[in-house]
């Protein structure tokens, strides 16, 4: 942190003296960022060429859609509300993996405006169809433009289309199947056929699907109704995946809710259109059933896709959740791996009572050290001279320019959106991927009256922390549906000019708040502040915690630091 601190002060140093464009007053810079992560989990020595952590992804990137073409492996994830959306990601190994980039990263393909913090990009599905030697991302926007399709030819490029909207489609987590005779099929979540029998009841069902005009065809077919156990009324049946495995059909669903009672289940088939009979020892994954007091605790694992290696073997993707304290968590849904086994045509990821491994062994990885690392512990800063890299999001669809860096950092200009509302403000940030970590950054110049500069922890519009300057004090901010100033202390006059070094440190359920005036002393304005309310078990939803940079208005008695 010296080295980054040197540099944040050359910065400032830079921008006082005239070597980038001069702010307005509704402009806050800052001079750079910095994050690191110390978890457990990850301090134990591995074999890199045999050997991976699990998860695979850490922090806020659920429900993983795997596909192959040749040699190389594509991953998506869900992205809500968050904007560019739906990260995609390339792999040789299924370990190692390097973010391309995101499938929609035009304003145009993801009107995300206004959307609740739980609505927006669901569970987006990524499929390769060899027939036609295109890619296809089929997904849901919640609250939005409904189901709809994105395709291209070159994932590499990342020419996806703009969507193809699916308005005969209802319900949730569609997905693409592509039979070995060219023909294609849509599955989905919808609505069961007559009434509901309780109020998570769903059913999964199938149509045919057009590829020369990306239209469904014919009458939609019920796969399954209520899950593998209608008497059971099991929550949720969700998240429909179609394989062919041995010339049978294999269709992998979860159930349960994506909480603690989450699960995958497996059914086969002769048919493509059934009927599907339920695998006698269902379900194929959970982690419901084992004690709450086990080491390297994972949880709310489910929503799992499958892959074929060009060797034949399978694995899959899931997601899953690291508590740091009974259910809470504020990494979020993470992507984690394992190889599947099958048993009288049937795949399993886990049998019952076994924990997902922290590691696990995998014969001939190929560890790259120019990787952007995605497990495990690692520390990285930038100082903004290169632009925002891909690890960095905004909230919701973002409108007009009040995004900046050059030579002496980046700018962030007041657009008039709070971070408490359902809008995109001036935000920009990175997913929390550890549950113990530093962020740091430095806010370079002063704040104008009414509006707050520096750091921001969000979960959703109405959790969040806030760390950073307003006109006249240091503050922390924390809101748990209500804001709150749990600290503060005044801008002296004699270091009001001067850099602002902000510093968080998150421990589990619980954070502290150090500043430092341009190379003068760090001083702790918090302790021990209780950070619970950013879990998701608090806050509900989907997402984890995002760390970043904001700027906006800061009224009333929160500007004053009462």
């Amino acid at each position: 942190m010296i080295a980054f601190r040197r540099l944040f002060l050359m910065c400032g140093a830079v921008a006082s003296l005239g070597g980038c464009r001069s702010l307005g007053e509704d402009e806050v810079r800052f001079a750079g960022f910095s994050y690191s992560g110390r978890d457990a989990r990850f301090e134990r020595t591995i074999d890199p060429r045999n050997e991976y952590f699990n998860p695979v992804l850490a922090g806020f990137h659920p429900d993983p859609s795997i596909c192959r073409k040749g040699d190389d492996y594509f991953l998506v994830n869900s992205s809500f509300t968050f904007f560019p959306s739906i990260p995609i990601f390339h792999s040789r190994d299924l370990v190692h993996w390097r973010q391309l980039g995101f499938v929609l990263d035009r304003p145009g393909q993801a009107p995300l405006d206004s959307l609740r913090f739980n609505r927006g990009i669901y569970a987006p599905d990524i499929s390769y169809n060899p027939h036609n030697d295109t890619f296809y991302v089929i997904n849901t926007c919640v609250d939005g433009i409904g189901n709809f399709i994105v395709k291209c030819r070159d994932p590499f490029r990342g020419d996806w289309s703009d969507p193809i909207l699916l308005p005969e489609v209802e319900g949730i987590d569609p997905s693409l199947f592509f039979d070995d005779d060219g023909r294609a099929y849509l599955l989905h979540n919808g609505m069961p056929p007559g009434e509901r029998q309780w109020n998570s009841h769903r059913a999964l069902w199938l149509w045919e699907f057009d590829t020369d005009t990306d239209r469904v065809a014919g009458d939609p077919v019920l796969l399954l109704d209520g899950g593998v156990d209608f008497a059971a009324q099991p929550e949720w049946l969700e998240g429909p995946h179609l394989y062919k495995h041995d010339g049978e059909y294999v269709l992998l669903a979860a159930e349960g809710g994506t909480y603690e009672a989450h699960s995958q289940v497996a059914l086969k088939s002769s048919a493509v259109k059934g009927p599907y009979v339920p695998y006698a020892r269902n379900p194929i994954l959970t982690q419901r059933d084992l004690p709450a007091d086990r080491p390297d605790k994972v949880t709310s694992t489910g929503h799992a896709d499958m892959v074929q290696t060009p060797g034949g073997d399978w694995y899959a993707v899931f997601l899953g959740c690291r508590p740091y304290a009974d259910d809470f968590y504020n990494t979020g849904r993470e992507t984690f791996l394992l190889p599947v086994e099958w048993d009288e045509g049937f795949p399993v990821i886990l049998p019952p009572g076994e924990a997902v491994p922290a590691v696990v062994r995998k014969e001939g990885l190929t560890p790259d050290a120019a990787l952007r690392p995605t497990t495990g512990n690692f520390a990285w800063s930038t100082d903004f001279s290169e632009g925002l890299d891909d690890r960095w999001l905004r909230i919701r669809t973002p409108h007009g320019e009040w995004l900046r860096t050059d030579g002496a950092g980046l700018v962030l200009r007041d657009n008039g959106r709070t971070i408490d509302e359902t809008a995109s403000p001036a935000f920009v940030g990175v997913r929390q991927q550890h549950t113990d970590f530093t962020a740091e950054t430095t806010v370079v110049s002063a704040v104008s009256e009414g509006r707050f500069g520096g750091l921001a922890l969000f979960q959703n519009e109405h959790h969040y922390l806030l760390f950073g300057r307003t006109a006249d004090a240091v503050v922390v901010v924390r809101a748990d549906r209500e804001p709150e100033v749990l600290a503060s202390v005044p801008v002296g006059a004699a270091d009001a000019a001067k850099p602002l070094i902000l510093r968080v440190s998150g421990s589990g359920g619980s954070c502290d708040f150090e500043f430092a005036w341009g190379d003068g002393p760090f001083v702790r304005l918090a302790q021990g502040v209780d950070i619970r309310c950013l879990s998701t078990h608090a806050a509900r939803g989907f997402n984890g915690v995002i760390i970043g940079l904001y700027t906006g208005r800061f009224s009333g008695a929160l500007a004053s630091g009462e």
